[in-house]
């Protein structure tokens, strides 16, 4: 499929806009004159996505894979600004001192935009066990079940954080659009769902996709190796 993506006001081209085909996994961004070409098939659904706009699905027809040009207009989102404080650190050029004065962020295990990318280490909470109830609603379980019942998705979550194209597009993504899209959550089922492998709200606030995914990835290994640990410790031996 081919097409062009533009501002919907000025009719100007929008360089390096976001396409997903959401069922094969294949992505690509536009080239300076706002154009794309992907690979797809009837029926698919493709996701388009710009930064500070707002997204589209377009359900890819036959007549579209005809050879016949798409023209995608995208609008801006209304942005509420907010109060910008900002704080001055004075330095004096001597290093073992201004390392001193600058101001410490307590997750600095997170470099958001940096390598590697592995940022943010979470770890299953311990289960409340009070009583029988807490028991059984274990986030464990929970958890473990919920993906359970996602193979497929998380299978297309794998695919696009080892896909390099893929991976440096989702790098510059921040809307969680593809993570909602595949896991079937909104926005605050996500939240709960990081917050629950007790990832930080810092992470969860100011990760990017590819960030976010492989946060979930890791979430899913981690409970699923705790929850193979968990019955290999209940399992009862079996005597000769």
């Amino acid at each position: 499929m081919k097409g062009q993506i533009i501002h919907a006001v000025n009719k100007k081209p929008l360089s390096a806009a976001h396409i997903l085909d959401l069922n094969s996994v294949n992505g690509t961004i536009t080239d300076d004159e706002g154009f794309f070409e992907i690979p797809t098939r009837a029926n698919d659904t493709i996701l388009v996505s710009y930064l500070g706009y707002e997204s589209i699905k377009v359900k890819v027809t036959n007549d579209l894979l005809k050879g016949n040009e798409l023209l995608i207009a995208l609008y801006e989102k209304p942005q509420e600004i907010k109060e910008v404080v900002i704080k001055s650190t004075k330095l004096i050029g001597v290093l073992e001192i201004d390392i001193k004065q600058v101001p410490k962020d307590r997750f600095t295990r997170i470099k958001i935009n940096g390598l590697p990318q592995t940022y943010e280490v979470g770890k299953p909470k311990g289960a409340n066990l009070s009583s029988p109830i807490a028991a059984i609603f274990q986030p464990v379980d929970f958890l473990y079940n919920l993906f359970g019942n996602k193979p497929k998705q998380l299978e297309k979550l794998q695919k696009l954080k080892g896909e390099d194209d893929l991976r440096k597009m989702l790098a510059g993504k921040f809307d969680r659009e593809v993570m909602m899209e595949y896991l079937q959550m909104d926005r605050q089922e996500l939240t709960e769902l990081l917050s629950d492998c007790n990832y930080s709200e810092y992470f969860i606030k100011k990760a990017s996709d590819l960030q976010m995914i492989e946060a979930v990835l890791d979430c899913y290994e981690n409970y699923k190796a705790l929850k193979k640990g968990k019955i290999e410790r209940d399992k009862i031996p079996v005597k000769n």
